[in-house]
């Protein structure tokens, strides 16, 4: 089996492991009991290790990869004071990045040997609330903790009355001793209600593209490779022309050529999935369309390859799977299945 797919359901405390075939399709292999709401994921850079984020009982667990079947076992798990928001290991594998909506903080960990997270944090930074993302670039010497605009768990809940701070905090990272420190600049500024929510690196341009929660856009920032600080550069919209239902903007996803990205829009009865092509020289965007997905499509992820899109809708149970035209970047619809109550995170990873 050369790809699976871990979803994690939030409110069954558990994760379903899928096998990814050839043509896209999903084959259930196994529920394995993850107590605590699992809601969010992230690999090892050696795909050996799965690390599973808690919600409801925060905690950040750790689980092996069986690289023939995908099956995962537990290795050990770490209690965390708030849920982590965001998981992201930095390039060698050593330390784990996590940002803490709701504490307002970001941190990091030592992974020890047998690919868990040791016990203490390393580092922490006090941000403000809302902060939604961290992980490191391409030279794994800067990291960023966008912050939403305003406390808005997902469209089906009236927004809440403390806001965010609505910025990107900049930090360099040291990647001898796992800490972060502010860079100069230290933040980068929004226009209002933008909402910087999760960002990723282009694998070949020094480009950064942030998804833009309450702006429902996408914005791509120029970042120096010598100073580690962004510029904006272009800004478009995730929506097609004359949409009205509330919608918010939540994941970012790029395929491994750099050549197509992929936002998520969420909203009850509208939600989609916007897709752009990238300039191969400059990085801009331009428009490909959006294609109806499940409702509230708070996690998606593309396969190891980025020939499929895997979208789960939080509010549905269900997962829609596409295919990406190799050519376009147009999502062609493939199948959708039921996988259980609030599907809250989604990972697909090559083994062996």
């Amino acid at each position: 089996m050369p790809d699976a797919l871990y979803v994690g359901l939030q409110d069954e405390d558990s994760i379903a492991v899928f096998a990814i075939d050839a043509s896209g399709r999903l084959s259930k292999q196994a529920d394995v009991a993850s107590e605590g709401g699992p809601s969010v994921m992230a690999v090892s850079p050696d795909r050996k290790t799965l690390y599973v984020g808690h919600r409801t009982r925060p905690s950040i667990a750790s689980y092996r990869i069986d690289p023939a079947s995908g099956g995962i076992s537990l290795l050990g798990a770490i209690t965390q004071a708030d849920a982590p928001t965001f998981l992201a290991p930095d390039r060698t594998g050593r330390y784990m990045l996590c940002a803490y909506y709701q504490g307002g903080y970001a941190a990091t960990y030592p992974i020890v040997a047998d690919g868990s997270l040791g016990d203490t944090a390393i580092d922490k930074h006090e941000t403000a609330i809302g902060a939604h993302a961290i992980a490191t670039d391409r030279s794994n010497r800067f990291a960023f903790v966008p912050h939403i605009a305003r406390i808005q768990d997902n469209v089906l809940e009236p927004p809440k009355n403390n806001p965010g701070p609505n910025i990107i905090l900049q930090y360099r990272f040291d990647a001898q001793s796992g800490r972060l420190s502010p860079n100069s600049p230290s933040q980068v500024e929004q226009r209002d209600l933008i909402g910087p929510r999760h960002y990723i690196h282009h694998p070949g341009l020094d480009i950064v593209y942030f998804s833009n929660e309450q702006g429902c856009s996408v914005t791509a920032y120029r970042l120096d490779p010598g100073t580690g600080a962004l510029s904006p550069q272009q800004t478009i919209s995730t929506l097609p022309a004359g949409h009205a239902e509330r919608t918010t903007c939540s994941q970012i996803h790029l395929t491994p050529s750099g050549r197509f990205l992929y936002v998520g829009n969420r909203a009850l009865n509208s939600s989609s999935i916007a897709a752009f092509a990238i300039d191969p020289a400059t990085g801009r965007l331009t428009t490909i369309g959006q294609v109806s997905t499940e409702a509230v499509p708070s996690a998606f992820c593309l396969d190891p390859a980025g020939r499929f899109l895997f979208a789960a809708g939080t509010a549905s149970g269900r997962l829609a799977s596409y295919r990406v035209n190799d050519n376009t970047g147009a999502l062609s619809p493939l199948a959708v299945i039921a996988v259980g109550q609030r599907p809250a995170a989604v990972l697909a990873t090559r083994l062996g």
